[in-house]
Formats: structure tokens, sequence, C-alpha cells
């Protein structure tokens, strides 16, 4: 009898804990069925759990290691030339130039205005899909940055940048050219510390200047050499010009045995 009875009250006792235990289970912390009861399986799905979480909370990849160096040169070497693009996506000139790029199957670097890359992301997204590489060239094109604070400097670079990368989906910026030039050790140090190499030019046939077309083409012609990277635009206003100019350059720089790249990045 008393057996019995003591059966009874241990029974009674572990359907009580078993009963308070699920209590405290199904309102605390998630971690702690494992901490408390600290079995195998426990352990086991706790460490699910933490690799979920973890995966959910993953952090993007780091910018890839690029160096602060202003480049002015092609990646390929030899008698190769990359042709580079500024100021836009414009929504008349930018279309014309990457069907002209495309026709000629020739790939092309785009230095594009924040701004003007959130108000055209399907130009960005075009040319990344057409296998051209996007740069840097900051939110408002103010010629006079190197002049500026740094904390501007950092402001026209990486809100430019996350324009683009808005605009592109997340396509890698391999570059930063600075307006007019106006790199400065900070604004190249910054740059390079999000992946983007500064970006220089060794051919400057003015295009901006709207000298015509056959002052273009010719200045060009005169100015390129192996490895040279060259300075066009397909935004920042009336580009006619600039794009007639394409049309003739890209068939005699052929014929000259060039080949075209991308610069160094």
């Amino acid at each position: 009898m008393a057996a019995a009875a003591g059966t009874f009250v241990l029974g009674l006792l572990t359907a009580l804990i078993g009963h308070g235990t699920g209590a405290v289970a199904s309102t605390a912390h998630p971690g702690w069925e494992q901490s408390v009861r600290g079995g195998a399986h426990a352990e086991e799905r706790g460490g699910e759990r933490s690799r979920s979480s973890a995966e959910r909370r993953e952090k993007p990849a780091p910018p890839p290691a690029t160096s602060r160096a202003l480049t002015h040169r092609t990646a390929q070497g030899g008698k190769t030339l990359a042709l580079t693009l500024d100021d836009g996506p414009h929504p008349e000139w930018t279309p014309k130039v990457l069907d002209l790029l495309k026709s000629e199957h020739v790939k092309a670097t785009f230095c594009l205005i924040g701004p003007n890359a959130e108000r055209y992301p399907a130009l960005v997204k075009r040319i990344v899909a057409e296998g051209h590489r996007l740069c840097d060239h900051s939110v408002s094109h103010d010629t006079a940055m190197d002049h500026k604070p740094v904390p501007y400097q950092k402001s026209q670079i990486l809100d430019a940048k996350k324009m683009i990368d808005k605009a592109s989906g997340g396509a890698r910026v391999h570059y930063y050219r600075a307006p007019g030039g106006a790199f400065t050790p900070d604004s190249r140090r910054i740059a390079a510390a999000h992946g983007m190499r500064p970006l220089g030019w060794t051919a400057d046939p003015g295009d901006w200047q709207l000298p015509g077309t056959d002052a273009i083409v010719r200045r060009a012609q005169q100015q390129v050499e192996p490895g040279s990277v060259l300075l066009l635009h397909d935004g920042g206003g009336d580009r006619s010009e600039s794009y007639a100019a394409l049309t003739r350059l890209i068939p005699w720089l052929k014929q000259q045995g060039y080949g075209f790249g991308f610069p160094e990045s």
C-alpha cells in the first residue's frame, strides 16, 4: 500500500513538473530548450536555428580590393583602347550609343551621374546586360570638388554609388571618375575603399565643347595610342556630334588594328 502511494505521488510530481516545463517553454526564449535540457538533438536543432538566423542576417560581401592609384591605361595592354562615356545616362543619346556599340561588338565604360541613373534605371540595367561596365561620376558633377571638404567629397561619391547600385540592381561599379578630373587623395581613398578604381583618361577630343564632328574625330585620331583611355560623352546635353564622331571613330580604330577593352580595375 505504501509502495503504491509512493508511486502515485511520484507520478503526480512528474506530471506537474512536465506540465510546468511545457508552460515555460511555450513562452520562453527560443534557446531555452537547448540551454535547460542540453541534449544532443536539442543542440542540433538549436544549431540549425542559429545557422538559419545567420543566413537571414548574412551581410553583403565586402568590396573587392582596389588600388587607389589613378589609372589611365587599358587592362589588356597592347594595341587596345578603352572607350569611356561620361555624364549619362541620357534618354536620347545613351540608347543610340548602345545600339552602335552592339552593332560594332564594342564594350565601353559608362561614367554615370547619380541622379541620371536614378531617373533612367532601365538604361543602367541595359548597360550592364549588354556587357559594359559602370563608373561613378558623382552626384552633381562639381568640377571644383577638389577644393571642397572631405565629407562633401564622400557624399558626392557614395550617394551617387547608392543611386547607381539601386538603378542597376546591384551590379559592380568598377570605377570612380572625378568630374573634370578633380581628384584628391581623399576622394581616391574613398572610392577605392568601396571597390572603385579612380579612372582618368589619356585621350580627350573635347567633344563636350561642341567643336564639330570633324574636329572630334581629328583630335581623337591624333591622341589615341595603344593602351589609351578615350573620353567621350553620351550625356550632359546635345551629343549629336559625339555620336556622329563615334560612328566614324570605331571603324577607323578597327582599321588601325585596335581592339576594345576596359581600363585597369
